[in-house]
């Protein structure tokens, strides 16, 4: 089966949202993994000994740096990258393809760590954006592979940079969109790679986004319109067209999109939901302007596609229910996809492609094992081993985790996944033998979704013995428009109602302890754990909250100002400010103005240069429980942003949080130990609710 990391190498995505999950907050760990020493906290809650008899899996394999990661082959097919540590801080490797022995750093980050990079198209350096201490002002950097020499692509400050388009065939040339001239909106420039030039190609006063073709030739622009939907331009010549050649509503913002143009751009790609409900692929004319179905799907969205490099013809489509399923439309890669599914096991998926597509860079997912990274020759037909990311996962009790579907109050199915505790389920049929306490993990955004293979978080709490529940709650992304738009103006209502009947569903399964239910999540996740112990003070025995907004209306207020051409969709899926009614749905909708009625544990953890969920969405609940004489644990990370980049500052995080919910729920833990002394953490308030935690802050 193949995995969604086949995209087009052109797609540009933008989060509309508070979109991380709270499985991205984490990076694989990198150390060699001894069996840590549990401390166990039953708080009345029965474990099975067989979980208590699997080894602990140390925090720092789960959440450390990874050996490698995020392979990628040059183009030319001259050289293989990834990123590794140097001096304990993610950064760019190269090796020649023949010789992958012969690596060599090619950046040398020291604080913040590399998490992302890309080929330029003439294959004559590494590029990667970053940012500063989380704030997601992202600038471009290149690095020369023949001197080494590292320049700032992007040398402006408050500045946050988008890819808009690459070519195939002009190879030493990028379109970027940069703001630096106003943060509202970005402004399109042709770079020059060979000399850093950068060249205005249109002022941008009114568009949230564009979209070019191989030639490098601006070809759409995407305004939000007053009903809250898009409207498509044509661009000719430089000139943004007066009336929109395609429009959506709100309904079908979120789940139709241009998917890009063949090379000769003829053609025009669409993942189209409008007229139906599941978003379906379609192919148009540029010039005639009629439309050709391709692939559709009655019960998830049609998601990534698998493009030829030379041509740009879509040669296979994904479908993600409860697992990804490709289709190719391409005979040989038909074939290549049959003879990799014939050698791995578990999930797959594409990292990187030669631009004569002979050599393929293959991410495989077995599972219960490591994930491990292949340099597959298509024309040799040979599969060989680049790296394994976690080595010291080898041999550690990984679960599997089961895809299953949940019926809501009112008749949605949940899509959702469970993770069990090692040795608890005897027959392998998703329900374990007795009832095992329980965590609720929330993805973010909530336009979003959880999917399905390897997740550290689900790993990490599975085998401190507890049971895992993520829920697709209605609202999140792939499953269509119907499902997605079931969500509006539903924060704290139906979406909440989704997630509290996900957990009636465990209890009355037999799989969770009714009393020993936690939930956690990131971003919407983090909202989602406040609304729970607010709105619904009996169904949870604890929360963590990390970087999630309290208060809805000044969530909206603080926004980044890229985002603002993009804020109706906020206003017509959640409430609008502007109007007495949507302020009365906001502030319902708020946690914070039902904090007196917090009566269980709650962990805050923040990133204090947060973009979009600012530090005060934390600072004022933790305040007014303060004021009402609520005990809370507040953790305050001045270097991070929404999210925790860097692994120390990871490790720290989840060692409070397996602590805290250990004395919760009753589960196993690694003990704090010295974990916090590596890390930012600012224990702002309630050192003394979490094991070890008043001795490691100091207190």
């Amino acid at each position: 089966m193949v995995t969604p990391n086949m995209v087009t190498p052109n797609r540009f995505i933008r989060l509309l949202g508070c979109g991380v999950a709270a499985a991205a907050l984490a990076l694989p760990g990198l150390t060699t993994a001894k069996p840590a020493t549990a401390q166990t906290t039953t708080n009345g809650a029965a474990m099975t000994t067989q979980a208590e008899a699997a080894p602990l899996i140390p925090r720092d394999a789960l959440f450390g740096n990874p050996t490698r990661a995020a392979g990628q082959i040059s183009p030319n097919g001259e050289w293989l990258s990834w990123l590794a540590p140097r001096d304990g801080v993610l950064n760019i490797w190269i090796a020649p393809a023949g010789n992958p022995d012969a690596a060599r750093a090619m950046t040398s980050a020291t604080d913040r760590p590399i998490r992302q990079h890309f080929w330029s198209p003439d294959s004559r350096a590494v590029m990667y954006i970053q940012d500063k201490g989380g704030d997601e002002n992202y600038l471009l950097y290149r690095v020369d592979v023949t001197s080494g020499e590292e320049t700032t692509v992007t040398p402006f400050e408050n500045t946050r940079i988008e890819i808009v388009g690459s070519s195939n065939t002009i190879k030493d040339k990028l379109l970027l969109g940069i703001n630096n001239r106003d943060p509202q909106w970005h402004d399109v420039h042709l770079l020059d790679l060979a000399t850093g030039e950068l060249t205005l190609v249109l002022e941008n006063n009114a568009y949230a986004g564009f979209m070019a073709d191989d030639s490098l030739t601006l070809r759409m622009a995407m305004q939000q319109n007053e009903a809250g939907g898009t409207d498509y331009f044509r661009v000719e010549d430089g000139t943004v067209e007066g009336e929109p050649f395609e429009t959506t509503d709100m309904e079908d913002s979120l789940t139709t999109a241009p998917a890009g143009y063949t090379t000769d751009g003829d053609t025009l790609y669409w993942i189209d939901s409008r007229g139906r409900n599941t978003a379906a692929l379609f192919a148009q004319d540029t010039a005639t302007g009629e439309r050709r179905l391709i692939a559709e799907d009655d019960k998830a969205d049609i998601g990534n596609t698998l493009r030829d490099p030379q041509t740009g013809e879509i040669e296979a489509y994904a479908v993600n229910y409860l697992k990804t399923e490709w289709t190719a439309t391409d005979p040989a890669t038909r074939a290549s996809l049959g003879w990799l599914g014939e050698r791995l096991d578990g999930e797959f998926g594409i990292n990187s492609r030669t631009d004569d597509d002979s050599v393929w860079i293959i991410w495989n997912d077995p599972l219960t094992k490591p994930t491990a990274t292949y340099i597959y020759d298509r024309k040799a037909q040979t599969l060989s081993p680049f790296y394994v990311s976690r080595p010291e996962l080898e041999g550690m009790p990984l679960q599997p985790m089961h895809g299953i579907e949940i019926a809501s109050r009112d008749g949605l199915t949940l899509p959702s996944y469970l993770t069990l505790p090692p040795g608890s389920d005897a027959d392998g049929d998703a329900r374990p033998d007795s009832p095992v306490p329980m965590v609720l993990l929330v993805h973010g955004g909530p336009w979003a979704r959880d999917g399905y293979g390897f997740n550290s978080i689900h790993q990490m709490l599975a085998n401190r013995g507890y049971g895992v529940l993520s829920v697709n709650f209605r609202g999140s992304t792939g499953f269509g428009k119907d499902f997605l738009n079931a969500a509006n103006k539903q924060w704290g209502l139906k979406m909440h109602d989704d997630l509290i009947d996900a957990v009636d569903w465990a209890v009355d399964q037999g799989i969770a302890q009714a009393d020993k239910v936690a939930i956690m999540g990131g971003s919407y996740g983090g909202y989602a754990t406040l609304a729970g112990l607010t709105f619904t003070p009996e169904t949870f025995a604890c929360g963590v909250d990390i970087v999630g907004p309290s208060n809805l209306e000044t969530l909206l207020s603080t926004i980044p100002p890229y985002w603002a051409p993009m804020v109706k969709i906020f206003h017509e899926r959640m409430g609008d400010p502007g109007t007495e009614e949507g302020r009365a749905l906001l502030q319902a909708a708020s946690p914070l103005y039902k904090a007196d009625r917090i009566t269980k544990p709650l962990l805050i953890a923040q990133g204090a240069n947060d973009p979009r969920v600012k530090q005060a969405e934390s600072d004022q609940i933790v305040g007014a429980m303060k004021s009402a004489g609520i005990p809370v644990t507040y953790v305050l990370y001045p270097d991070e942003g929404h999210g925790f980049a860097k692994p120390a500052n990871n490790i720290a995080f989840f060692a409070i949080a397996e602590n805290f919910l250990a004395e919760c729920i009753g589960g196993r833990a690694e003990p704090l130990g010295d974990a916090l002394e590596s890390s930012s953490a600012q224990i702002i308030e309630g050192d003394e609710y979490v094991k070890g935690m008043e001795a490691a802050a100091g207190g």
